[in-house]
């Protein structure tokens, strides 16, 4: 008995080895991913992760919201997703009012090689965020949804104020507290950045007010990654250089390349708030006590202690904890497609 116990262990190593997901106790977590995919490359790797997680059964990705006002936005998240064979996912986008941004690879979706677009795609126009966030929500059991949020709070701030309507009978905050186990947000501070105790984060200062709305009335547990987080663990430049050749092209290094070539290591803050969303049960991050966080008129975010708070932050312990860390990033965000250029079967 013992050599088939042997042969089913080294059987299971190897289908994990391989990307392919072995037996699972769980159905895989329904994940949204908000974003301000514009800016930072990390949105972009951060992306990439999660299709590599539903590859290997972890997780399925429910919809994508974009929360900054610029048309390439959706249609960058439409290629990516078409990229890894899931054109299918929708996105929504969300329009007036919304932080105006440039980015340095949205360029990307226009493409072209030997006269054929180097990354397919389709979608031109997303509908608004709300919609999207809505229907995606309503889909699903309770309490069954992980929401990351690695961009501005606009999307979410307003998906709590949307009434019932067609789509379900419960209110945008109703919705919320019924279908969402937790949100995952990368936003805020929470040590000291380079000496600075009150450092103002970006994500939170884009949109203070929504950012504040948000962390006051979201009815569910909290989970920050702070900028403190991101930092620590840098994404290696070398991985760009060597572990995503296996395609010609492949968007999440040339996004990588035209934000800032490398050498560079660029921080992992989105990518953090991902991995934590989909397996918040690995040991890759302690956690502080239970608090209370308050976003500040300049946008600092403020925590204190309670037992009863519904926030929490991520802490990275020690330099072998954050070389895991590392490591399950690289892994994830090279990890090839399972498919190619369609949709889910």
């Amino acid at each position: 008995m013992r050599g088939v116990y042997l042969v089913l262990i080294a059987g299971a190593s190897l289908l994990l080895a391989r990307g392919v997901p072995a037996a699972r106790a769980a159905d895989p977590v329904g994940v949204i991913f908000d974003t301000d995919i514009c800016g930072d490359v990390d949105d972009v790797l951060a992306l990439g992760m999660i299709h590599a997680m539903e590859s290997r059964g972890d997780c399925r990705l429910l919809a994508v919201t974009v929360s900054v006002d610029n048309p390439r936005t959706a249609p960058f998240v439409d290629m990516v997703n078409t990229f890894y064979g899931r054109g299918a996912v929708p996105v929504g986008g969300v329009g007036e009012g919304g932080v105006k941004l440039e980015g340095k690879y949205l360029s990307m979706v226009d493409a072209v090689d030997d006269g054929k677009s180097r990354y397919p795609h389709d979608l031109k126009d997303a509908p608004p965020a709300t919609d999207v966030l809505r229907k995606a929500l309503a889909s699903q059991p309770d309490g069954s949804v992980a929401i990351v949020q690695v961009g501005f709070s606009t999307n979410l701030a307003r998906l709590l104020d949307t009434p019932a309507d067609a789509v379900s009978p419960l209110t945008g905050a109703e919705l919320v507290k019924a279908k969402v186990k937790f949100l995952s947000i990368m936003a805020g501070s929470f040590e000291p950045i380079h000496g600075n105790a009150r450092y103002i984060e970006y994500n939170v200062v884009q949109d203070i007010p929504s950012c504040a709305k948000l962390v006051a009335n979201w009815p569910t547990e909290i989970i920050f990654s702070g900028f403190e987080i991101g930092i620590a663990a840098p994404y290696p430049a070398t991985s760009i250089e060597r572990d995503y050749k296996y395609v010609a092209h492949h968007p999440l290094a040339e996004a990588y390349y035209l934000y800032e070539p490398p050498p560079h290591n660029r921080p992992t803050w989105d990518l953090t708030s991902v991995l934590y969303a989909v397996h918040p049960d690995r040991g890759y991050f302690d956690l502080s006590e239970p608090g209370d966080v308050v976003v500040e008129q300049d946008g600092f975010t403020k925590y204190a202690a309670n037992p009863e708070g519904r926030s929490r932050y991520l802490i990275l312990p020690d330099a072998a904890r954050t070389a895991r860390v590392v490591e399950a990033l690289v892994q994830l965000s090279s990890q090839p497609p399972d498919r190619r250029e369609g949709d889910r079967p």
